[in-house]
């Protein structure tokens, strides 16, 4: 038996929640995961996993085992990417999640830039807006949108993103621009999925909710722009996604005065013993361009002239 497959074989299924999940995320028939699983449990002469029909549970032996068996595992990684210098090179495989829209304007040209300064690192870039979580999904570092829940990770501030209440110069010729957010209920709005909530204006105790009457329903972010921009209705957008409308002017600026607190974006990664130096090259290449990329959107709003 080899020892250390049938522990990734373990870790794979208890991670997954059951062998079935497990031989899915491993690709690998369920009839071998089930026996190499069986067969550590022989080789320990204990019962590690109780099997159940929806999923699975650790034993007590289990637990402590799988806790091991990650640490095991951690420094067996570790230990191969000395010998292949990745601690003296930066080299190998970066894998970096982003978010969709923000990843694809933003991070992507940067990202393009650091691989020709870097041949020998090779980047696997994966567009999400779901956050994935870096050591289970196996990301070396992620950027995020928005307050951090507290973790273990460790994270480096790259800049801030705003939410503006925007409408076409059509629009706002033929309805007139709301002064107050309590004013939305008399117009027209392009929302995101079905308008069951509020939009929230304001910050600490001057807060207002209110929403407009729903007269287009939308799923991303490129047809909300699109739909506002042909005078559909006002719309929500953040700053990074209408940078281009609000530079030509297609889309105006409205209810400056009820604007929300920015929200930070951020450089976040894990640290488990030595940090590799293609994720600290990483990091040390896209922080100040990203910086700089924020710091030009947030340039180009402040510029622009608004609706009152």
């Amino acid at each position: 038996m080899d020892r250390f497959d049938a522990i990734r074989v373990l870790l794979a299924v208890v991670d997954s929640g059951s062998l079935s999940a497990g031989s899915r995320t491993l690709k690998a028939p369920l009839p071998t995961v089930s026996r190499k699983v069986a067969e550590l449990e022989r080789h320990l002469g204990a019962n590690l996993i109780i099997r159940t029909s929806r999923h699975l549970q650790l034993t007590d032996a289990g637990r402590d085992f799988v806790d091991s068996a990650r640490r095991i595992m951690a420094e067996l990684e570790e230990a191969e990417r000395h010998a292949s210098g990745e601690y003296q090179v930066p080299r190998g495989v970066l894998t970096v999640t982003m978010p969709m829209e923000f990843g694809h304007r933003y991070v992507m040209p940067i990202a393009l830039e650091f691989l020709n300064e870097y041949p020998e690192v090779s980047l696997n870039l994966i567009s999400s807006d779901r956050a994935l979580h870096l050591i289970d999904e196996q990301v070396d570092i992620a950027i995020r949108l928005g307050e951090l829940a507290d973790s273990s990770l460790y994270a480096v501030r790259a800049g801030e993103f705003r939410l503006l209440t925007c409408a076409s110069p059509g629009y706002l010729e033929l309805y007139g621009a709301p002064a107050h957010p309590n004013e939305l209920r008399e117009h027209l709005g392009v929302m995101f999925n079905k308008p069951s909530f509020f939009w929230t204006f304001g910050a600490g105790e001057e807060r207002f909710e209110a929403v407009p009457r729903c007269r287009i329903e939308v799923n991303t972010a490129a047809n909300c722009v699109s739909a506002a921009c042909n005078g559909a209705g006002i719309a929500r957008l953040f700053d990074y996604q209408v940078v281009d409308e609000l530079s030509s002017g297609a889309l105006v600026t409205i209810l400056t005065d009820f604007g929300g607190e920015p929200q930070p974006i951020h450089i976040v990664y894990s640290r488990q013993g030595l940090l590799a130096l293609k994720v600290r090259a990483f990091i040390d290449w896209v922080l100040p361009r990203l910086r700089e990329s924020c710091a030009s959107y947030k340039a180009s709003e402040n510029g622009l002239a608004t609706q009152p």
